[in-house]
């Protein structure tokens, strides 16, 4: 076993001095303790860091984003100005590649200015390499720090890192999960004593029936419900795509990632990436009840090939050496594919927006080109 980390003695203390602490707590931890958190100080993506997300897996992926924002601008009404703003955009490779699409149409490159939202000094100094010669780009902590305006955000895997509760089901109810020292003094997973009153009422139908020792995760409707309030308020829509399921119901997917593999998420905290499944059936409910209107969800496999990946993928390798070809190939199968370590059904899709820009390319929709005068 590694030595623990410096995050491990942190959290350890506060368990010894507070008792034991919720799992949201320990994950916001792991993830942003402002001294030892996973994403403050490291570059995580790419075959050197942890993890490959969909924008370095392929140029054709933030092509076809950017030019789903571009038929998101027409819907609007075409504003001259146009906040295009993207929550927890890495390396900054998907913007690159939307903003090259976008350079298709001059009147709405020129009218972007372009905020992302992120905490890490690493990875924005990375963002800040790969759009070099990207005027107008700011850098925000929050996307409250973002100015009102006709806004399109971009979020691809930023709710599968956002803190979870879980709940245990226990004979006496449903009990908060906490993260403990066991006898031998190792982290462990343990439950509050006392059931959460009434806490079975809020749950979904699927999750009611569950059997005792089964768990339940949720994420409070706040990040959900802001994005989808500024959609509305600022006349825009927002994409948001991560790996998760469509109908919300029991079960643990908290899991750690480090070095492309699984790992126990409770050793060495602060060394791997915490993350869980996404609901999106949540997340839908939460940007209703914010007052917008929702767009699938759909796979990202269905999602990709409306936009047209397919015809992408064969003009990049209609005059492509075979090497390249095979490459192209084989991206378009990671992003769309079924198969083991594919994305296609794994991960899904899901517009938020004001209302009145009608129906949205990607969503089986009949886009409506302009929805005010």
């Amino acid at each position: 076993m590694s030595a623990p980390t410096a995050l491990h003695g942190v959290i350890r203390k506060l368990i010894r001095s507070a008792g034991p602490m919720p799992v949201w707590r320990y994950m916001q931890l792991c993830l942003t303790h402002p001294q030892y958190g996973y994403y403050i100080s490291r570059d995580p993506l790419g075959r050197e860091g942890d993890f490959t997300t969909a924008p370095e897996v392929s140029q054709m992926f933030g092509e076809l984003i950017g030019l789903w924002a571009a038929s998101v601008w027409r819907a609007m009404g075409s504003p001259q100005q146009l906040r295009l703003i993207e929550l927890g955009p890495g390396r900054g490779t998907m913007m690159a590649d939307a903003l090259r699409a976008v350079r298709v149409l001059p009147p709405m490159y020129q009218a972007i200015s372009v905020h992302l939202v992120e905490i890490n000094p690493v990875l924005r100094e990375k963002q800040r390499q790969t759009l070099t010669g990207v005027r107008n780009v700011n850098w925000h902590y929050s996307l409250d720090e973002v100015p009102p305006g006709p806004s399109i955000v971009l979020a691809n895997e930023y709710f599968d890192v956002l803190p979870i509760h879980q709940m245990v089901k226990r004979d006496t109810g449903w009990h908060e999960r906490t993260v403990e020292i066991d006898d031998d003094g190792y982290l462990s997973f343990g439950h509050a004593p006392e059931p959460t009153p009434r806490f079975d009422i809020l749950l979904p139908a699927l999750a009611r029936a569950a059997p005792p020792g089964a768990i339940f995760e949720w994420r409070p409707d706040n990040a959900i419900m802001n994005l989808a309030r500024r959609t509305r308020d600022d006349r825009g829509a927002a994409l948001i795509i991560d790996y998760g399921h469509l109908r919300s119901d029991a079960g643990d997917t908290l899991q750690a990632i480090a070095k492309h593999s699984f790992a126990d998420p409770l050793l060495n905290p602060g060394q791997s990436d915490l993350t869980a499944h996404v609901d999106f059936q949540a997340l839908a409910r939460g940007a209703q009840d914010a007052g917008a209107r929702v767009h699938g969800p759909v796979t990202q496999g269905e999602f990709l090939k409306a936009l047209g990946i397919e015809a992408r993928a064969q003009t990049l390798t209609a005059k492509a050496t075979p090497e390249v070809a095979s490459d192209v190939a084989g991206a378009l199968q990671r992003l769309v594919g079924t198969g083991q370590g594919s994305m296609g059904t794994l991960f899904k899709v899901l517009g938020v927006a004001d209302p009145a820009l009608g129906a949205l390319v990607g969503f089986g929709e009949e886009p409506t080109e302009r929805a005010r005068p």
